[in-house]
């Protein structure tokens, strides 16, 4: 953990709460500490908490009202009941009612410090799970123009539906984050949002990646894959580049779009799946059935609703907004700079806006960029181009020489050296000490003892 975790703990015991209390400290935890339900209830509207740790037989409220108010304000929040009665009928009714782990008194160290772990790790996960799904289904979307509200209010409309959507657009116009938006509004939201780049798999590869295979269908098959359409039962499956897709795949898609039904590679059972169906392509579809390379029947049964993204050049009026978005915190851009901006055809679309925005971000002096720094990099190969021995607008660049990583070490004791690794590894994974541990192929009690009197370790907190 990158800072210390702040606990509320509730117990009516004395002797046990201060117990508790300062063996919560020891393992690094701020402790915020009542001695009853009530007390433990209001506390919970006063200050966000990390982790609750509850008593279960308190007077005025039990440690059920504390859990329940605490689930109530914050899902997510781990609740550990403490209980002397450790019967299973207790332990049921706690995991049922929504609690993440259970204490017996008398409460041992060494299974307080497990627990402090497991509860670490649950809400790892769930900040991991949050990333995930964000990076899955695209940051949030900028819409500043007229064309691209029309966009959305469809997309939107036609969300509700189950009905197939064809997305197209050139390359970088955002098809991916319009088909990321089609499974957000949809009852499907809560299930799997699974992609797959239709060109960037091999043709002999995308059979398998699609329906997935059995063991031994073919060389290196070891195991049992589920494919794309199993993962994403019940949810949405985005087909980016589908105008790539040979006639032969074209076929067997069809299929399963007809009758929602397939075989894995190597298998004789049929599976059937629910899955929405969002396409995506930068060709023109019409024009590849009329050459023969497409099938007319499929480009019917994809293009239930077709959507048409035009690209930033028929929308100049969102480059700024997007430009604005994409651009780090506390910087900004003067009038030249959002002039060249506007005047930039942008043959990349958004992806090209967004990547050369990142880049003036990182190599612009000050916060405010201006238009001669847009310009230089607006440029065909911007300053890609230049190399350590060129002088370009007078400006030479400076190779800095390479730095020996080992030679600062030299003379110094080893003590010191994983002294100071330890404590950096530490820093590098924001605290937490479980991370630290398997990185360092260490134990988590060894860890405990190198770190036993550092100050960078005091001040993590874990």
């Amino acid at each position: 953990m990158s800072h210390r975790e702040t606990v509320l703990l509730a117990d009516d015991e004395p002797l046990s709460r201060e117990f508790l209390q300062e063996a919560l400290q020891a393992f690094g935890c701020e402790v915020i500490a009542v001695a009853d339900g009530r007390e433990a209830i209001a506390a919970l509207g006063q200050k966000p908490f990390d982790l609750v740790v509850t008593d279960w037989k308190m007077p005025h409220a039990d440690g059920f009202a504390v859990l329940t108010a605490s689930k109530q304000a914050d899902p997510d929040r781990p609740v550990v009941l403490v209980t002397a009665h450790g019967t299973m009928h207790t332990a049921v009714q706690a995991m049922r009612q929504g609690a993440d782990d259970i204490l017996e008194k008398p409460v041992v160290l060494d299974e307080l410090e497990l627990l402090l772990e497991r509860m670490r790790e649950k809400r790892r996960l769930l900040r991991e799970n949050t990333f995930l799904r964000g990076e899955a289904l695209g940051g949030e979307m900028v819409v500043a123009s007229p064309v691209m509200q029309a966009v959305v209010e469809l997309v939107v409309r036609v969300a509700r539906s189950r009905a197939t959507v064809l997305v197209c657009g050139e390359s970088g116009t955002g098809k991916e984050r319009i088909a990321a938006l089609v499974h957000e509004r949809s009852d499907r939201a809560q299930r799997a949002f699974v992609k797959l780049n239709c060109a960037a798999i091999p043709e002999a590869l995308l059979e398998s990646e699609l329906f997935g295979h059995e063991a031994g269908s073919f060389t290196g098959a070891a195991r049992r894959r589920e494919g794309r359409f199993e993962l994403a039962d019940g949810g949405t499956l985005f087909l980016d580049e589908i105008g790539e897709m040979s006639p032969a795949m074209q076929s067997k898609l069809l299929r399963v779009l007809q009758e929602g039904e397939f075989e894995r590679v190597g298998g004789n059972r049929t599976l059937r799946v629910d899955v929405r169906i969002v396409a995506a392509t930068n060709r023109d579809l019409e024009a590849e059935v009329r050459a023969g390379r497409f099938r007319q029947d499929l480009l019917y049964r994809l293009a239930v609703v077709p959507v048409t993204l035009p690209p930033l050049r028929e929308r100049r009026d969102e480059i700024v907004p997007l430009a604005r978005h994409f651009l780090r915190p506390g910087m900004s851009f003067d009038a030249g700079a959002e002039a060249a901006l506007r005047d930039w055809p942008w043959p990349g679309n958004v992806r090209e806006l967004q990547n050369v925005v990142q880049r003036l971000a990182i190599l612009c002096d000050g916060e405010v960029v201006d238009g001669a720094a847009v310009q230089r990099w607006l440029q065909p190969g911007g300053d890609a181009n230049r190399t350590a021995s060129s002088t370009a607008g007078g400006e030479p660049i400076h190779v800095l020489p390479a730095v020996d990583p080992v030679a600062r070490l030299v003379g110094r004791s080893l003590a010191e050296v994983e002294r100071e690794l330890v404590q950096r590894t530490l820093v590098a994974n924001g605290g937490n000490r479980t991370r630290t541990a398997e990185v360092l192929g260490i134990g988590v009690r060894t860890l405990f003892n190198k770190l036993q009197g550092s100050p960078a370790a005091a001040a993590s907190g874990d």
